[in-house]
């Protein structure tokens, strides 16, 4: 009975602080000396450490000017500098933007100044910072995490000085995630509301804050990564362990010798899991997972009914986007009598699967695939009106996923807007790839698609019609791609190219990237 009501107290606590930001505050004061992050090279930090560190760049950044409700943008790999900028945020009021850091300079720096941040902390070894920085306006502060960078305070030295006690106000701050439109730049997913995390979801997660271990195998400015596996750990109280980049044995490794519980992956992470070899796999004890969150990526049966073979039935799916959902979920015992859906039809917000005209589809045809907005708690397109409306039909939004409601209300996916690109679980969106190879001097026009592939999903392909004087071939097509190299991140680079004569295009000339995209998805049941 005493361990019951110490249960509800804790419960009455974080809750409390969630509030304000200050659930990591709960945490360091339960077990100040336990070990609360794992860094890929070794390092440790408790959360006594980190909440101290959190209440330092809090004072830091009121000293230097930053007021609630201003932005804060961090381009930072997974290391504690990134989890300890984003409790500061989130007690100090502010609205952080994690930017992807393999990103171009030039496309850092517009992220930086469209999300309008005040302050930015960058790692020195992201050799893009500077360059990016350095065309950035309304900056306060600027701080560099493990190395200097010029210009820039230095993380440990500038915090050293600082208190490291609570704050006697905290402000609960918000995050602001980015996602690309199918033309022109990405857009922030804005929320004038910030969101108050419910503690009591951790539970029905099978979190226990003394025996739990989180582990982080996807990039943390990922929005999924983000909410699933750092703010999962800060909200539980749990271990986190933190890995830089993918190595599928290491995750095996990283399980065993740390008894990792949960985790959230991405399709792709499944079939390289898989495509280890059995000895391999005989080596390490999984049986400490209980709990594998996946989506950002439509997942093959195939693949996602080996794993349940392999882990046991610990997977639970989800479907939703940057933008929010309405809350689709699905366990592994319901996806073994349902393969291939995302989930049943949510009690608490509606959704609606519509044709063209807006009609809702009956069940068993397939349309656009419409969430209900929460009350009062609706996203905009950060300074992008016509964006925000254009994906609205009432109090409904979509993200441009195609799909059918079966008779039992489980929703399957069966295609998307192809103005959108998942290859890996990472979002490309075509448009910005085409308008870097429109500069080439022998492409008169493109249409950038995503084409089937085992592995990644979707790989992107360059559909290009050539300018007069021009004709095929596989010089030119290399040519082409080492344009866009020079100009485009690796990952959005295209990995082939097709030249044809005419692109399809609509009564007002637009090109109908649909109809580029349907020949390389022919005869296939799913189109993504």
């Amino acid at each position: 009975m005493e361990d019951l009501k110490d249960r509800v107290s804790l419960d009455d606590r974080l809750g409390a602080a969630a509030m304000s930001g200050m659930t990591m505050a709960v945490w360091a004061h339960l077990k100040p000396d336990a070990v609360f992050i794992h860094d890929p090279d070794g390092k440790t930090t408790t959360f006594g450490e980190l909440n101290r560190q959190a209440n330092r760049i809090v004072r830091l950044l009121r000293e230097r000017g930053l007021k609630a409700g201003d932005a804060v943008a961090l381009v930072c790999s997974n290391r504690a500098e990134f989890v300890e900028v984003l409790a500061a945020c989130s007690r100090g009021g502010w609205r952080i933007t994690p930017v992807n850091w393999h990103l171009t300079a030039d496309e850092i720096a517009y992220i930086i100044n469209d999300c309008e941040a005040k302050a930015v902390f960058c790692e020195a070894r992201v050799a893009t910072s500077g360059p990016a920085v350095a065309q950035c306006s309304n900056l306060l502060v600027k701080v560099a995490i493990g190395e200097p960078i010029p210009g820039f305070l230095d993380y440990d030295a500038a915090l050293a000085a600082v208190d490291g006690s609570d704050i006697p106000d905290p402000v609960l701050g918000n995050a602001m995630m980015y996602t690309s439109g199918t033309t022109g730049r990405p857009k922030g997913v804005y929320r004038a509301q910030p969101v108050i995390p419910m503690q009591g979801i951790y539970a029905m997660r099978g979190y226990d804050h003394e025996t739990s271990v989180q582990l982080c195998a996807g990039p943390a400015y990922h929005a999924a990564p983000l909410a699933f596996d750092i703010r999962g750990a800060m909200g539980a109280g749990c271990e986190l362990v933190l890995m830089d980049k993918w190595d599928s044995e290491h995750v095996l490794r990283l399980i065993d010798s740390h008894k990792i519980s949960h985790m959230h992956m991405v399709p792709i992470m499944f079939q390289r899991l898989l495509a280890l070899s059995d000895e391999v796999k005989a080596r390490y004890d999984l049986s400490s997972v209980i709990y594998i969150v996946h989506g950002a990526a439509p997942c093959p049966p195939d693949v996602k009914a080996a794993m349940i073979d392999w882990f046991g039935p610990v997977l639970s799916e989800y479907y939703a986007g940057s933008e929010g959902g309405a809350g689709f979920v699905i366990s592994s015992e319901e996806w073994l009598q349902k393969p291939g859906s995302v989930g049943k039809r949510p009690a608490l917000l509606g959704s609606k699967i519509l044709d063209d005209q807006g009609n809702e589809c009956p069940t068993g045809v397939a349309g656009g695939i419409y969430h209900q907005l929460p009350p009062g708690g609706g996203f905009t397109y950060y300074k992008d009106e016509a964006k925000t409306n254009a994906s609205r039909v009432g109090d409904y939004f979509t993200m441009g996923d195609v799909g059918y409601f079966d008779e039992d209300g489980y929703l399957f996916l069966t295609g998307r807007n192809a103005e959108t690109i998942i290859s890996g679980g990472v979002n490309i969106y075509p448009q910005e790839v085409d308008n870097e190879l429109i500069k080439h001097e022998a492409v008169a026009d493109s249409s950038t698609v995503g084409v089937p592939h085992d592995e990644w999903g979707e790989q992107v392909k360059a559909v290009i019609m050539l300018k007069a004087g021009y004709s095929p071939s596989d010089l030119l097509a290399q040519e082409i791609l080492a344009f866009a190299r020079d100009s485009l991140p690796a990952f959005k680079v295209p990995r082939s190219v097709d030249f044809v004569t005419e692109l399809p295009r609509s009564e007002a000339g637009k090109i109908q990237r649909n109809k580029v995209r349907a020949p390389y998805w022919e005869g296939r049941a799913r189109q993504i």
